[in-house]
């Protein structure tokens, strides 16, 4: 197969921005009258957006009435969008793995569960010339760890699923573009990804090269 595409996720992979999100959801207990332990902060790291209000509400142990949840997500967003005003730290490597994926000629594509207005802002430092297509959170049905971000991105770029190479940090994110169909090269950030066909792992995204994403492509699925 011919490397026709690379899906970047964004936070934890592009972006050492999962300690941004750890500011807001941590605040967010505690505006709902609860403590975050680490281990719930952890079942958080790449959940989309409705998934991620269930599981703090779940872990903390509160109804989940539409109005309280729907009023937590309003409350996240505000303080979210707060936090990534200014600049976002790049993850080591990720400028330039980013620029010789483009210089190669090879369709790339952003892939984030954050929801679009918060995208808009990070990507004001990642550079939105880098990428063909984004897709964010609230633009598909069902966010990671469903396959929908990864299979429009796909469609937005125009390539098969199964000829990409994803780029993530996160369980929830190589779950998402596994079942997409692609390969996935795993960067992990704050926490540890299982070993699973079609997965590969690198312990940063320095020196990446393009050679290496071809070969990415090669790994079984099964």
């Amino acid at each position: 197969m011919t490397l026709a595409g690379v899906l970047w996720d964004m936070d934890g992979t592009l972006l050492d921005s999962e300690k941004i999100w750890d500011v807001g959801v941590r605040e967010l207990a505690v505006e709902l009258g609860g403590t975050m332990s680490d281990e719930l902060r952890h079942a958080l790291i790449g959940a989309s957006g409705p998934n991620a209000l269930r599981i703090v509400f779940e872990g903390l142990g509160l109804e989940q009435r539409p109005e309280a949840v729907a009023a937590a997500g309003r409350w996240l967003q505000r303080r979210v969008t707060e936090l990534f005003a200014g600049p976002v730290p790049w993850r080591p490597g990720a400028r330039e793995a980013l620029a010789a994926v483009r210089a190669a000629g090879i369709p790339a594509a952003l892939v984030t569960n954050t929801q679009r207005p918060v995208a808009e802002l990070c990507l004001d430092t990642v550079g939105r010339h880098w990428f063909d297509a984004t897709v964010c959170g609230d633009e598909v049905p069902e966010g990671k760890p469903a396959p929908d971000p990864y299979l429009r991105a796909a469609e937005l770029l125009g390539v098969p699923p199964e000829h990409c190479v994803a780029i993530e940090d996160s369980p929830t994110g190589a779950q998402s573009a596994g079942a997409a169909g692609c390969r996935v090269l795993v960067v992990p950030c704050e926490i540890a990804v299982p070993s699973a066909p079609g997965r590969v792992f690198r312990e940063s995204l320095v020196g990446l090269t393009v050679a290496e994403l071809h070969a990415v492509l090669a790994v079984p699925v099964s």
